[in-house]
């Protein structure tokens, strides 16, 4: 079954969602390896069924054991609402949901692999994606002494078909079937599907397709207001009333997907070369970022707001390219730390048959200021001041058109 000679290891942590593939996955790995095989789950809040039963599924295809770790607060505060700071969004639409969760999965994944002595771990990521970048270089900057065994670029299978005829040969259950119209992941920040319809790029995305979000011709008649507090660019409060960051998007997710808010179909470039389409449904998590845009019109001067939009295209390509634990990020990751420091006020957000408005919005830190604005009388600019401004601002335009007269 193997393409060429491994070395044998004595365990194994596997990357475990209880899958087709990682069923799959567990025997393969005792068969071809001669190891012991340790599950390890990560909780990102993905859908509450996901995790049912998952442990006695996993010893059912011969793990040792399956370790389920709660990582739920911890994803949403040190990596989605880190992100969020720099305003990171790939390719002027996509807010990572998927590439956020990979860093925090795969830190507890070594963390759990060194606890249990496992000497290597495996993922179910295929040889097409993006998710085998991001797992393993992680692991090569966490912990560079693990090995990382990838099945799928390996082995001899290639459908569903004959991953499902391998684990019946061995009398493991499986609830998969051979249609699977659908991929999806799914965590606290944001539910994506590809396959079906959505591998031709002319169909349009069926209703079958979005599973969170309730559709915007189907949302309530009546908008929804609702007041965020936010402090060093992150939200704390609604309505007036303190959350967690896990807390903060689940509630958001509710009242978004209640309204049909954060659905967006897009074809981007995958990081190996290929391009892939996706449909996402980010329902708090596109709330947040609007409201963290809100307060910075305010309070941020023109350069700093140009500088933050740099690092926003820069963050999200190195997360999207798994190269969060790198010290690039760090360093990227103070800057909007700095920024974010004057990023404190409150906005009133209107939710509407998909839409999201920000209604009123405040900061102590406003550099708005009516004094200096008003279209009334003022005494605080002098007006004839512009036009000196004026003057040199548009020299170098003049000197030109003065060269090409000459000329």
């Amino acid at each position: 079954m193997l393409k060429k000679e491994k070395k044998q290891y004595k365990k194994v942590l596997l990357a475990y969602s209880g899958g087709l593939d990682t069923s799959t996955i567990v025997p393969w790995l005792k068969e071809n390896y001669g190891c012991e095989v340790v599950c390890f789950v990560a909780d990102v809040g993905q859908e509450r069924e996901d995790l049912e039963g998952i442990e006695q599924k996993a010893i059912q295809s011969g793990a040792t054991s399956c370790i389920i770790k709660d990582l739920r607060e911890e994803f949403v505060r040190d990596y989605v609402f880190e992100t969020f700071k720099t305003g990171a969004i790939y390719e002027g639409e996509y807010l990572l949901g998927t590439s956020i969760a990979r860093p925090v999965i795969a830190k507890a994944m070594v963390e759990t692999a060194l606890e249990v002595g496992a000497d290597a771990i495996s993922h179910g990521a295929t040889g097409k994606g993006n998710d085998q970048v991001r797992f393993e270089s992680a692991v090569s900057a966490l912990a560079p002494q693990l090995d990382v065994i990838a099945p799928w670029r390996i082995w001899d299978m290639q459908s569903r078909e004959e991953l499902l005829a391998y684990l019946h040969e061995r009398n493991i259950p499986c609830k998969a079937t051979l249609e699977k119209i659908y991929s999806r992941d799914a965590n606290a920040l944001h539910i994506s599907t590809e396959g079906g319809e959505l591998e031709n790029t002319w169909n349009a995305a069926s209703e079958n397709v979005w599973v969170w979000t309730t559709s915007p011709e189907k949302a309530p008649d009546t908008p929804e207001q609702f007041e965020l507090t936010i402090k060093e660019g992150v939200v704390t409060q609604i309505n007036g009333k303190d959350v967690t960051p896990f807390e903060c998007l689940s509630q958001l997710n509710d009242i978004g997907a209640r309204h049909g808010v954060g659905r967006i179909d897009i074809t981007e470039n995958r990081l190996i070369g290929m391009k892939s389409r996706g449909c996402y449904e980010t329902p708090g998590g596109t709330i947040i970022y609007k409201a963290l845009r809100a307060i910075e019109q305010l309070v941020l001067d023109k350069s700093t707001r140009v500088f933050r939009e740099h690092i926003a295209v820069e963050f999200a390509q190195l997360v999207y390219d798994g190269r969060w634990f790198t010290r690039l990020r760090e360093v990227m990751m103070a800057s909007a730390n700095e920024i974010a420091k004057d990023v404190n006020g409150k906005v009133v957000i209107k939710l509407y048959k998909g839409n999201i408005d920000v209604i009123r919005k405040d900061s102590d830190n406003s550099l708005f200021n009516f004094d200096f604005v008003t279209f009334g009388a003022d005494d605080v600019y002098d007006q004839s001041d512009a036009e000196g401004f004026i003057r040199i601002y548009s020299l170098p335009a003049k000197i030109r058109a003065l060269n090409q007269k000459k000329k």
